[in-house]
């Protein structure tokens, strides 16, 4: 248990947390919609302080970031806890439930990515994944610190429910992102992931004009954001922002809440066409057995990255740039 950052404390002994949009007003006792935050005699605590509830090496790829030192690792952590509640949650184990945990300091993580470099020198960093991280904010921060001194990069897999001035200060730690965005009509925000969609999307934005790498998710679900309409607008916003930006179509299985069939394959190959309209980079998750992960060059389709299963392989990129063409290859590495 630790006093957490960002909130304002009342008269009253009630407190506004400030980390989140949601802004919950808390009184004596009250927790968070995130889960981990209560008020206790009016100072605000976060419970999942050094509380890891999973932890593993996993390739980058599987952030997913495509873009990103292709065929690294990333020391990878989650903590309980989520300011998000979505009907398909796929890790709702411990983003919505209690779940075991092990006493972690920042530290112990640190030491641990460290010691999974010398087994696995593709192990680039840190990766806070899995549940939401910044329903882990100030363990995540203080781990990324620490991780930046030891020349550690620090990559945060988010739903991008964060309040600016916390985003900001994490800003100062972060080298990569990847966004879901989980679609572009607010009453699916509202209705099924119970939040509002305006504030992702600043927060993705705010993360690309701080020239931090920034990847994109979106996980597709027959009937409730998988339209034309809605995908556009998806597609239209991103390519405002870069549209070199890497986009994920990710296929959706039934899970936690809600049962409808997984995404058809035809569904997910109508959805990257869309994307190729105006996006130079748009990749199918959770559907194997395509070239779909490939990364080609946008000017000549020159294959620039293959991938097998989440393993990656550059074989078309020259000092950042396509060997056929010689057009930039977006790529960090």
């Amino acid at each position: 248990m630790l006093e957490a950052r960002y909130y304002d404390q009342r008269d009253d002994t009630r407190v506004r947390c400030r980390l989140c949009p949601h802004d919950c007003l808390l009184k004596e006792g009250a927790q968070g919609i995130c889960r981990v935050r209560q008020n206790l005699n009016g100072v605000l605590y976060t419970f999942n302080y050094g509380q890891a509830a999973s932890y593993a090496l996993d390739p980058t790829e599987k952030k997913p970031l495509y873009h990103y030192y292709p065929g690294s690792y990333l020391f990878s952590l989650g903590a309980l806890g989520c300011n998000l509640e979505c009907a398909y949650c796929q890790n709702w184990q411990i983003a919505q439930r209690e779940a075991p945990t092990i006493d972690l300091a920042p530290a112990d993580v640190v030491s641990l990515a460290l010691r999974s470099r010398r087994q696995q020198p593709a192990c680039i960093g840190i990766a806070y994944t899995y549940s939401e991280p910044s329903a882990w904010f100030e363990f995540g921060l203080d781990t990324a610190k620490l991780a930046r001194e030891a020349g550690l990069r620090n990559v945060m897999v988010t739903n991008g429910y964060l309040n600016p001035d916390p985003l900001r200060e994490l800003l100062g730690f972060m080298d990569a992102f990847n966004v879901d965005v989980k679609s572009m009509d607010p009453r699916f925000y509202r209705r099924i992931c119970h939040g509002k969609l305006d504030p992702v999307l600043r927060f993705a934005e705010a993360v690309y004009a701080a020239g931090k790498h920034l990847e994109v998710t979106n996980l597709v679900v027959p009937s409730l954001n998988d339209s034309d309409d809605l995908i556009g607008r998806l597609v239209d916003w991103l390519a405002g922002v870069s549209p070199t930006i890497p986009l994920h179509f990710s296929r959706y299985f039934p899970d936690y809440k809600l049962d409808l069939p997984p995404t058809p394959l035809a569904t997910l190959e109508r959805v990257r066409e869309i994307g190729l309209r105006k996006l130079h980079y748009v990749y199918l998750g959770n559907a194997w057995g395509k070239p779909w992960n490939n990364t080609y060059c946008h000017t000549c389709g020159e294959p620039l990255i293959l991938r097998n299963s989440l393993g990656a392989r550059m074989v078309g990129v020259i000092d950042h740039h396509c060997a056929r063409c010689g057009s930039p290859a977006p790529i960090v590495y």
